[in-house]
């Protein structure tokens, strides 16, 4: 089967192959919104809730897509599945573990969980979602995952909320990865840039949710006030993305835009926001919300598939996107890095509560010096320590994208091994209480002069605001095959300050 395989006239959604021997609705219902209702305590009857998600398959709406946090929505698969109602039932589920180390204990009590709630004894498509990359046990957790999958546990890997260099990375490592699922609409444009090429490039495919911007692109909003507040969490969310990208009257233009270019066709203002992410070609599938039992939009969304958008519906778009800024980072960045763009807001404190990577040591007869070690076998051998403070003055000793005890990142890959060692040496210098921003200076070894791009690209991504003092040199070797980029950082902190 072709990637989409147009099923025109049959009043049923397009599908399209997703992965080998895993064929899916080109609209995949999101069972997110199972946490909102559930907010108040009251769990949703998964009887009833079943039912609900039977009527979807029944129309040909048969792929859904929930969490391990969406609250009962694994229950709720779980009951459809076990009653035979849907036999043609496509369940994609997430694990979002908190940053920790990734044993292979650890990995097969996570996935068995979901495997248990959804009644299943395999996983159609698993994604993986890590909170911090500067935490490297996404790599352990991947790495376990795969092996779960050649025991049948797990159908394909996928990837939730991954950014392009650690999607980069995964791939570098041989990961076996079918798609990565991030937000796109109308008004976040970022998965369409390098997320998109790299896709393309290696056979990924992009589920995308967010389309409708929590409802936001919608008829009712075209010319309507702003409302003083919003009440539940998706629209809590995706307001910040309106701000984000410039506010109220910028979202009005876009809303604009797509009024008229539906009125064109004959279809909504969320059927052209839904119909611009889906022709997007690393796309696969938009994953549209669902409230069980509340409401449903299945006939507007086969409307998706009686229209295409033109060149002129495209200029037009293009116009309104002109009177927008595009949104900060790249893919994912919005659970990361400031602007924190989520239903709760600034998860800043969620992430400083997660346990440095490695532990401070003080130096003896020093009243303000501390070291980190990372474990490497080379620290001990040859008498260093990974990174030394000293009062607000904090030196991170050449790092290279040696993983453990001696896996080597990235073999031959100079992207990838980049983006390890900078989340290493981020690390390292949260470890003694500085972050990326104190970085005033760093000083990166290349093997191949022709490097020199990719390598500045990656370390552009970090430091593209902060901008240290840098020096970029080649060198004859690094010791050890295949090791192409090695990176010592100095940060200096605004004040001396004492670790607590």
């Amino acid at each position: 089967m072709s990637a989409a395989s147009p099923v025109s006239g049959s009043g049923r959604p397009e599908r399209t192959l997703l992965a080998p021997g895993l064929q899916i609705a080109r609209v995949v219902t999101g069972l997110w919104q199972v946490a909102d209702m559930e907010r108040g305590g009251t769990l949703l009857d998964p009887v009833r809730g079943a039912a609900a998600m039977a009527q979807y398959a029944a129309a040909g709406f048969d792929t859904f897509d929930m969490a391990d946090h969406y609250g009962s929505a694994e229950v709720i698969a779980g009951t459809l599945r076990a009653s035979g109602g849907a036999p043609g039932l496509r369940a994609f589920t997430k694990w979002c573990p908190p940053p920790g180390p990734m044993t292979a204990a650890v990995v097969r009590d996570g996935v068995q969980r979901s495997l248990d709630r959804m009644q299943t004894p395999c996983i159609d498509l698993l994604q993986f979602h890590w909170w911090t990359f500067e935490h490297p046990g996404y790599l352990d957790a991947m790495r376990e995952l795969a092996r779960l999958r050649e025991e049948g546990l797990i159908a394909h890997l996928g990837l939730a909320n991954f950014d392009t260099a650690h999607l980069q990375l995964l791939l570098a490592e041989g990961i076996p990865i079918a798609s990565n699922q991030v937000c796109m609409s109308l008004l976040d444009r970022r998965g369409t840039e390098a997320m998109s090429q790299l896709c393309l490039a290696h056979g990924v495919r992009l589920l995308a949710y967010g389309v409708l911007g929590g409802g936001f692109l919608g008829e009712r909003w075209v010319g309507a006030a702003e409302p003083a507040q919003v009440a539940d969490w998706s629209k809590m969310k995706y307001r910040r993305f309106i701000d984000a990208v410039g506010g109220w009257s910028a979202l009005q233009a876009v809303l604009q835009a797509a009024r008229d270019i539906g009125r064109k066709h004959g279809v909504s203002v969320s059927n052209v926001a839904t119909r611009w992410v889906l022709e997007q070609p690393a796309v696969a599938a938009v994953i549209v919300g669902a409230r069980l039992g509340e409401s449903e939009h299945r006939a507007d969304n086969l409307r998706l598939f009686g229209f295409t958008l033109d060149e002129e519906d495209r200029a037009r778009l293009e116009t309104a996107f002109a009177q927008t800024r595009r949104l900060p980072g790249d893919c994912g960045d919005e659970y990361r890095h400031p602007p924190f763009l989520t239903a709760s807001g600034d998860l800043s404190h969620h992430l400083d509560s997660v346990a440095p990577l490695w532990q401070r040591q003080p130096v003896a007869g020093y009243q303000e010096r501390w070291t980190v070690d990372s474990g490497s076998v080379w620290e001990p051998l040859a008498g260093y320590s990974r990174a030394v403070r000293v009062r607000d003055r904090i030196l991170v000793s050449g790092t290279t994208a040696t993983h453990g005890s001696g896996h080597l990142v990235g073999r031959d890959d100079a992207a990838a091994q980049t983006t390890y060692i900078l989340d290493k040496i981020v690390a390292s210098i949260k470890a003694l209480g500085g972050h990326l921003e104190d970085v005033v200076r760093t000083r990166v070894y290349l093997t191949h002069a022709a490097d020199w791009r990719v390598v500045s690209e990656v370390h552009g991504r970090y430091f593209g605001a902060i901008r240290p003092a840098n020096t970029l040199l080649q060198v004859g070797a690094l010791i050890g095959d295949g090791y192409r980029v090695e990176i010592e950082a100095e940060a200096i902190l605004d004040g001396p300050g004492s670790l607590q």
